[in-house]
């Protein structure tokens, strides 16, 4: 009896240390109750609950094992339960896809992971966009979404996301950014004072002729801003009219008809005709006038025999390994830069300058090179150039480096190249004159270039890469004018304030009276000892010393300003300019723009007709640079796109701005 007392007692306490830890209590089989309809997991297939004592009411504070007749604490979810089963009675097997819930509105991480993004989800949208951006800022082919490496790498990143068709990249998701970029471009262009406008056409890979154009202005922050408006394919061939009906539309369509446009092209005879039918001032490219002008002075015999000698030397350097390796090995015994050789390209002069530098750069290690004897051996025909045509290369170099810093210059974008056009060609036209020390190969250069140069730029297209000049505070002095000629120049200057201001006038309709305008009331300004017209005091309180003014000087002034009139146009116009040519010039390495920004309000009307001058580009090499790209878009891989859609990837290519 007494071992039975103490086997009870320690059951007793026991059970109750079990219930204190939410666990199991092992009851003598207590009449257990199904779990109510509304319980539908599958863990209530083993588990209901017992009666309260003495009642017939449910407890729910524990849950009571069926299998083992264990006591469970029941807190209103089925953890406490599935542990126990996991624990106790590991052969049960639950429903698999309910055993991986742990409540009916929650989802595990595997099933997360695994459940798709919907298409139009602000996650699927946002990756889709930079799907989008990739393409076209790094100018891979509309394909690669199709690709196994492109998917694999972004099905790693983001195991939910669904990846778009090639066809869905191709008719909507770039049509819509390139829709969206197109609006953000216009309302740039919409705030524009004036723009200017480059123009080229370029042949892709699959024979197709397409017409670029590129447009520039100035910003209210006085910066400058360039955009590709348009590729668009030429079927036609390239007439003056034909590209002038090009321009019409292009013009319409990005709402440019009162920015009255100047366009910028290269010195080709229909350009000229194209700009002159649509109704745009033209300025040739002075960078393809500076091609030109080069171009001729490298047909000078002796030149030219120069060029093909060390071509000579530089296409065999890049044939032979041998020779490359030998070319190697010396330029670290010389200590030299580990440079390669360049081989000119015959419609870039600039191209053959550099060859001839990188050679005169590399001339100890190509000789040394040259006699080496592993190359003697492997090739029995060496050729290598003269000391006379060492000397010959270093004068064509010093002739020639004038132009070629002119063209680094011109290639500038985020300044104004306009007004450097004139200055530079009075530079390089009176650079061209003879000295006592000149070679003939070097009299030759010069008298080439002056002979090109010298015929372009007149008339029309003169005054306005002067007026530029003249409004470039770099240059604002025009040294490189007489003073009779600077000074007709500032006079239209001048006219053109003149008729900013009258326009002004006109838009707001009739010129108010001459008392209105200059601010004079006869009312108010009249001396008027009753009222008082700038003291509230009575007569009897004000001081005398003002009354005594008043009697003595009040007539005089008030007749002064009631007979003002007020200041014409002109006047206005010729005090600016006056103004602005008494001001300092500014340093050379200096940014126009920004001294602009600065005087805005000094010059409130001149500047206008600086950002109207100041945006016009000096060269046609913006519209240039579209072909590189566009040469990279329409590849081998995408030699067959339509032109569309050729003209939405380089327009979004060179627009597209990464948020």
């Amino acid at each position: 009896m007494a071992m039975l007392r103490r086997t009870t007692s320690v059951l007793t306490v026991f059970n109750f240390l079990l219930e204190a830890n939410n666990s199991v209590v092992v009851m003598a089989e207590p009449h257990v109750r199904p779990a109510p309809a509304a319980f539908r997991a599958e863990v209530w297939k083993h588990f209901g609950f017992q009666c309260k004592e003495g009642t017939t009411d449910i407890d729910r504070s524990h849950a009571v094992c069926k299998l083992c007749q264990g006591k469970v604490k029941y807190s209103g979810n089925t953890t406490n339960l599935r542990a126990h089963l996991a624990r106790h009675h590991s052969d049960t097997q639950l429903n698999e896809q309910q055993a991986k819930r742990v409540d009916s509105s929650q989802l595990t991480l595997a099933q997360v992971q695994t459940h798709k993004l919907p298409t139009t989800s602000t996650r699927a949208t946002k990756i889709t966009q930079s799907v989008v951006y990739f393409i076209c800022k790094d100018m891979r082919p509309l394909s690669v979404v199709e690709n196994e490496g492109f998917r694999y790498m972004v099905q790693t990143m983001e195991p939910r996301y669904t990846i778009p068709s090639r066809q869905h990249i191709t008719d909507i998701a770039v049509p819509n950014l390139y829709k969206e970029v197109k609006t953000n471009v216009l309302e740039c262009l919409a705030l524009a004072e004036k723009v200017a406008l480059t123009c080229d056409a370029w042949t892709s890979r699959a024979t197709e002729s397409y017409v670029t154009l590129t447009v520039h202005h100035i910003t209210d922050e006085w910066k400058l801003e360039s955009c590709v408006l348009q590729t668009r394919a030429m079927y036609d061939s390239h007439t003056g009219e034909n590209i002038a009906a090009l321009l019409k539309e292009a013009v319409a369509e990005w709402r440019l008809n009162i920015k009255d446009p100047v366009l910028v092209t290269d010195n080709a005879a229909n350009m000229h005709v194209a700009a002159e039918l649509a109704g745009m001032s033209h300025i040739r490219c002075f960078a393809h006038s500076l091609n030109l002008a080069s171009q001729k002075a490298l047909k000078v015999p002796s030149v030219d025999r120069l060029l093909g000698r060390v071509r000579r030397v530089t296409a065999f350097f890049r044939r032979s390994t041998i020779a490359s390796q030998q070319l190697k090995q010396n330029q670290l015994l010389l200590k030299l830069p580990k440079h390669r050789l360049i081989t000119d390209v015959v419609t870039r002069w600039n191209s053959s300058y550099d060859m001839v530098d990188r050679f005169l750069e590399q001339q100890p290690a190509i000789c040394a090179a040259l006699l080496s004897t592993e190359v003697r051996k492997s090739e029995k025909d060496i050729f290598t150039l003269t000391d006379a045509d060492i000397t010959c290369a270093e004068a064509v170099l010093k002739a020639l480096k004038p132009m070629k810093d002119a063209t680094l210059v011109m290639s500038e974008e985020s300044m104004p190249t306009v007004s450097i056009i004139a200055p530079l060609y009075a530079k390089l036209v009176t650079g061209t004159e003879e000295h006592l020390d000149d070679t003939q190969t070097v009299k030759s250069i010069k008298a080439a270039i002056a002979k090109d140069l010298g015929k372009r730029y007149a008339g029309d297209e003169q005054d306005i890469l002067r007026m530029a000049s003249a409004l470039d505070p770099r240059f604002k002095d025009l040294p490189f004018l007489s003073e009779a000629e600077a000074n007709d120049i500032y006079f239209k200057i001048t006219d053109a304030v003149v008729d900013d201001l009258t326009k002004q006038q006109n838009q707001q309709g009739e010129v108010e009276s001459p008392m209105e305008e200059t601010g004079w009331s006869e009312e108010v300004d009249q001396p008027n000892y009753e009222d008082g017209p700038v003291s509230t005091q009575s007569p009897s309180k004000r001081p005398r010393s003002s009354c005594a003014l008043a009697d003595l000087l009040g007539p005089t002034f008030a007749s002064t300003k009631n007979n003002a009139t007020p200041k014409s146009a002109h006047y206005t116009a010729t005090a600016e300019v006056k103004r602005f040519r008494e001001e300092p010039p500014l340093p050379l390495p200096e940014n126009p723009l920004s001294w602009w920004k600065f005087h805005e309000h000094e010059y409130p009307h001149l500047s206008k007709v600086a950002k109207r001058f100041l945006c016009i580009p000096g060269t046609s090499v913006s519209s240039e640079r579209v072909f590189s790209s566009a040469g990279d878009i329409v590849n081998a891989q995408r030699s067959v796109l339509k032109p569309e859609h050729v003209d939405q990837l380089v327009f979004l290519h060179k627009n597209l701005k990464i948020k």
